[in-house]
């Protein structure tokens, strides 16, 4: 998906030609919700004049009370009209940053969080960090009130086809939505557990790689409503079967081409490569708090599901946390295979892209890929072979977030305050709860 450069005259003109009635501006909460505020079209020359304001202390992670007029900047190279529209007209979006009343970016807006660390890789001599996204979403039926249900659409499994894939049509039509919004839509598929699909698009670099991911989140949802289903993207929606993920597909540019690639070097890596993945395989722990966000991540990530959960990493093994795919040349890249969509994508990106740099400042080295089976070896040859766990909580993945200062660089105060007070009030709403499965082993056993 090429990113446009659209000017304020082009923008106008697209909106007039396109009898656009309503402007949707979109950005994105400390927790990855998309947010939106919707404004006539008669608001687009305050909007190109960063002139819109809106209050940002009604937003999780944001400011307080007292701090609350926000200005949203619009991205231009954003703007896109949805393909669905009301009988009064067209609706557009464009994708926008938050800033202060002084003019300057705010803090605690994850896509200028994003900015801020893709500036200090150029900084540290390369061009561009490439993402290339895997998510994975569950259909469930709705129940007569709109409401979702936990019963699946389908029995299908991996590569199914119709009729044990009944979310076919529905996932048929969120490619050609897509795509005529622009996406390069690569494969779409039924994944392993019943009603769970998989819609893998075009690399991109990684700003826009994190806009188009939640672009996607929203069409998949609007789509899916359309046909009486509801998706979600929580990682683990039921016990026993496999949840969702994210696998995140990287690759670092510099002037001379992909930073990755040496024709010479070991598996065809470059040194850069090694390091950059020596940072990964080092912080790993600390930056799944950050691309595991939420309480439900961690019943994913146990073994038997094909989540990864050891922090290793092979060529062609994928039971470790990270893979290198076999393409070489300009697609030489790592799969970061841990992250899930519930993760906020300007924040893991940040994050990993932190974690890698720091790999390449401190020249990490990575310790010996793991091409066997990590599921089938016992905790003494994990130990021998120097594989740790990622956090089994995200009471545990928080800890380690906090001990770590590069990650609480990769996100910066505002939005590191923010994030672990929330999620260890999360955590602690999580361990007052009881569940049915504990009633159901113990209330009658004691």
């Amino acid at each position: 998906m090429a990113k446009p450069e659209y000017s304020k005259d082009d923008i106008r003109q697209m909106a007039k030609d396109e009898n656009v009635k309503f402007l949707r501006l979109m950005f994105t909460d400390l927790f990855g919700t998309i947010k939106n505020v919707e404004v006539p079209i008669s608001q687009l020359g305050k909007l190109l004049d960063n002139k819109l304001m809106f209050d940002g202390s009604s937003i999780d992670g944001f400011v307080r009370i007292e701090e609350s007029d926000m200005y949203l900047y619009p991205d231009l190279s954003t703007w896109m009209i949805f393909p669905w529209s009301t009988e009064r007209g067209k609706i557009a979006r464009v994708i926008c940053e938050v800033y202060t009343t002084e003019g300057k970016p705010f803090t605690g807006d994850t896509r200028n969080n994003l900015i801020r660390v893709l500036d200090d890789m150029r900084k540290a001599g390369f061009t561009d960090f490439n993402i290339g996204p895997e998510p994975e979403f569950f259909l469930f039926k709705m129940d007569e009130n709109g409401k979702p249900t936990t019963e699946l659409n389908d029995k299908g499994s991996y590569f199914d086809m119709a009729p044990m894939d009944l979310g076919e049509n529905c996932r048929r039509e969120i490619v050609l939505t897509l795509e005529e919004m622009g996406f390069d839509v690569e494969a779409a598929h039924h994944e392993v557990a019943p009603g769970q699909h998989e819609i893998d698009f075009k690399y991109a670099d990684a700003l826009t790689a994190a806009d188009n991911i939640q672009t996607f989140k929203l069409v998949v949802k609007t789509i899916a409503r359309k046909y009486g289903l509801y998706a979600t993207f929580m990682p683990k929606p039921l016990a026993g079967i496999n949840g969702s993920g994210m696998h995140l597909n990287m690759s670092l540019f510099h002037d001379q081409g992909n930073a990755f690639y040496d024709k010479d070097g070991e598996m065809e890596l470059s040194e850069d490569a090694y390091h950059f993945l020596g940072g990964l395989l080092k912080h790993a722990r600390s930056f799944t708090a950050i691309c595991n966000p939420i309480v439900n991540s961690y019943k994913r990530l146990v073994p038997g599901y094909e989540a990864p959960v050891y922090v290793a990493w092979s060529g062609s093994n994928r039971s470790p946390l990270i893979r290198v795919p076999n393409s070489r040349g300009l697609s030489t890249r790592l799969e970061v295979r841990s992250v899930d969509p519930a993760a906020n994508p300007y924040l893991a990106i940040a994050a990993v892209l932190e974690a890698g740099l720091d790999g390449l400042r401190n020249k990490l080295a990575p310790r010996e890929a793991i091409d066997r089976n990590i599921y089938r070896m016992d905790a003494e040859e994990r130990q021998e072979n120097h594989i740790t766990n990622l956090p089994d909580t995200l009471h545990n993945a928080l800890k380690d977030l906090a001990a770590d200062d590069v990650m609480r660089n990769a996100m910066g105060d505002h939005l590191y305050q923010s994030f672990i007070e929330a999620k260890n009030l999360e955590y602690n709403s999580y361990r007052t709860q009881v569940s049915e499965w504990e009633r159901d082993q113990y209330l009658e056993l004691y």
